[in-house]
């Protein structure tokens, strides 16, 4: 099984495709090019898995292709169980957790990625109360935390960019990621409904789409690599 090469650039940013649901399209999304895939353990969301999915998913990706879990305020137990079971290689997480939800989970070995908004808490503002491997940054309009496809104002993660490791996330998709990257200039992209025909099912020529905008884009600064 091997990833297309045609879309890859040094000065690109990564790329992590979130909320897989369907095995066979994990893979594909690895196939194209992802650098990342996230899996959301959130029930009230409309993407989440089970764990005999997301092992299953897991199971069949290429060499080289990162697992993220998402979490949003789950108990540090229950997400270090469920990190061990599906051999995650990053715990993202994405609700209201202090810094010492980071630090603990990090002090297990697993890597953090912790969400940060611009619409609620915690704010872009709190950024140096959170240790971790990288901040994602979002809006955080909707109901639902995440793949809520809202656009916001990115060009405010660009002082924190340029001191931090960012995944930049919230309404990318294929015609703007290229915008958002030269606003930004972030050192990983986060997509979710930007590329899907339904929430949960990734449209195969939409990842395309938008992994050869990444490609082509022309970022602020030379990005850092986080999944690695």
């Amino acid at each position: 099984m091997e990833r297309e090469m045609m879309f890859d650039s040094p000065g690109a940013p990564q790329v992590k495709v979130c909320g897989l649901t369907v095995v066979e399209e994990a893979v594909a999304c690895a196939q194209l090019g992802a650098d990342a895939i996230g899996l959301v353990f959130y029930p009230p969301s409309p993407r989440f898995v089970t764990v005999a999915v997301a092992k299953e998913i897991g199971e069949n990706l290429p060499k080289g292709v990162f697992k993220v879990g998402l979490f949003v305020d789950e108990p540090f137990l229950e997400i270090v169980k469920i990190a061990e079971l599906c051999r995650l290689d990053f715990v993202q997480l994405h609700g209201c957790e202090p810094p010492a939800m980071v630090e603990a989970i990090e002090s297990t070995g697993i890597p953090v990625i912790k969400a940060l908004f611009a619409k609620r808490k915690p704010f872009l503002a709190d950024a140096d109360d959170y240790r971790g491997c990288a901040l994602l940054v979002e809006g955080g309009g909707g109901g639902q935390p995440g793949g809520v496809g809202l656009s916001w104002e990115w060009s405010a993660a660009r002082d924190l960019a340029g001191r931090r490791h960012c995944i930049l996330a919230g309404g990318l998709n294929p015609e703007n990621v290229g915008e958002a990257i030269c606003q930004v200039g972030p050192d990983a992209v986060d997509v979710s409904s930007g590329v899907e025909s339904a929430p949960g099912r990734k449209d195969k020529n939409k990842v395309r789409a938008f992994i050869e905008a990444v490609r082509n884009a022309k970022p602020r600064s030379a990005p850092g690599r986080i999944f690695k």
